[in-house]
């Protein structure tokens, strides 16, 4: 039977709703098994796209807002797409040569290698990456991609860096992450692969982001951090799973660790290097700039003073990160807790936030912690210890406490 378009729409919504007559009224029930064929069928044309060579997020937005639907945009003629903008005869063909069978057979190797795909729909997609001008079409996972990695700070820099430009990455990788923050990396030797360890000495989220295909893992010698970096967080890419190594490939990986990020943090980058476009893309995106002081004679360090010169944040401790945050870093929700006011509470218990949380800059005396908190005096005591072993609270004189 021909159907025209609106037919076809009904037809469709018939397929979605049972009737079902219980004690002799009818009822309506969606029918999950119709949603989902729905959505996997989206997932296929999305990927199918997505593996088409020419299309990116800019011109798949584009062609979007034009067949509406990516199921219209596969199955419109050469003629139509070119009608798009930035469609040529050439991209058109590109876009007509590809079946949606061979997005099956992406999907399928991808499950078979344990690699998720999230589409922008898909509450899995993280939010701050819908945000800048050009989201991926699809993401691949490994992993898990978290509401709480709202709270990223990318940190990244030269292949070959020096040793302190190694030791001062582990640290602020560390520190950040046991304050809560998720460390975004590109897996990368030197600055990036310093900055993803620190993070898991500390068990610490991470997520690192590929220039290629998930299905192999460069540099080959970083497979077992790839690995670690999954299991505690996530690897992901926007290309094709068996999509290879190509330097054209880094610029649009870069936008991707900006993009996930609060702020980008530069240790270590020569003016020629690859890492300062990192950095502009975060000052496209309305991210915030971090740049870590090295030698003044030191080639790999003159790349990260142009920045500051230019206006980065100097930092030399991850409190400078925090406090450059300010609101950003604000009213932290993390999943099952209240909410909190400051990231480096997100790695405390109940009593011990609670107690942080109550605490200023402006001293506060033991017996005003106590009322205003309700706890008891010997556990705001002892929690009160705790915290000034932990470096988050100093205590002044005469009893009072506040922030560190």
């Amino acid at each position: 039977m021909n159907l025209d378009e609106e037919e076809q729409v009904r037809f469709d919504l018939m397929l979605s709703i049972l009737l079902v007559t219980v004690q002799g009224r009818i009822f309506l029930t969606f029918n999950p098994a119709e949603s989902e064929r729905k959505a996997m069928e989206n997932l296929v044309d999305l990927v199918t796209l997505n593996m088409t060579i020419g299309v990116g997020s800019v011109i798949y937005r584009r062609l979007l807002e034009f067949f509406e639907t990516p199921s219209a945009i596969l199955d419109a003629s050469e003629r139509d797409l070119q009608q798009v903008q930035g469609v040529s005869g050439k991209l058109s063909a590109s876009i007509k040569s590809m079946s949606r069978s061979m997005g099956e057979d992406e999907i399928a190797f991808a499950e078979s290698l344990s690699v998720g795909i999230i589409t922008q729909e898909s509450p899995q997609y993280p939010q701050s990456l819908l945000s800048i001008h050009d989201p991926p079409i699809v993401l691949y996972v490994r992993g898990e991609c978290k509401e709480q990695d709202a709270l990223a700070i990318g940190i990244v820099g030269s292949r070959r860096c020096s040793h302190y430009g190694r030791i001062q990455a582990e640290r602020f990788g560390s520190d950040l992450a046991r304050m809560g923050f998720t460390i975004i990396s590109g897996l990368a030797q030197g600055i990036d692969t310093s900055a993803h360890q620190g993070a898991l000495k500390v068990k610490g989220r991470t997520i690192a982001v590929l220039g290629n295909g998930l299905s192999h893992v460069y540099p080959t010698q970083n497979a077992q951090l790839a690995q670690e970096v999954a299991d505690n967080g996530a690897v992901i890419s926007e290309f094709p799973m068996k999509t290879r190594v190509d330097a054209r490939h880094f610029p649009q990986r870069n936008r991707l660790i900006s993009g996930l990020s609060l702020g980008v943090m530069v240790v270590e980058a020569s003016k020629q290097s690859g890492t300062l476009i990192t950095a502009n893309f975060a000052l496209e995106q309305g991210r915030e700039v971090f740049a870590l002081p090295g030698r003044v004679d030191n080639p790999t360090s003159s790349g990260t003073h142009m920045l500051i010169q230019q206006g980065a944040k100097l930092v030399t401790s991850p409190a400078d990160v925090v406090d450059e945050l300010g609101p950003l870093a604000n009213v932290i929700q993390p999943l099952g807790e209240e909410a909190v006011t400051d990231p480096r509470a997100l790695t405390l218990n109940s009593r011990e936030r609670q107690i942080y949380e109550t605490l200023s800059h402006d001293p506060l005396q033991v017996d005003d912690i106590i009322r205003m908190t309700g706890i008891p005096a010997p556990n705001v005591l002892s929690t009160l210890t705790i915290l000034e072993v932990r470096r988050l609270v100093k205590q002044l004189a005469g009893k009072r406490f506040v922030k560190a």
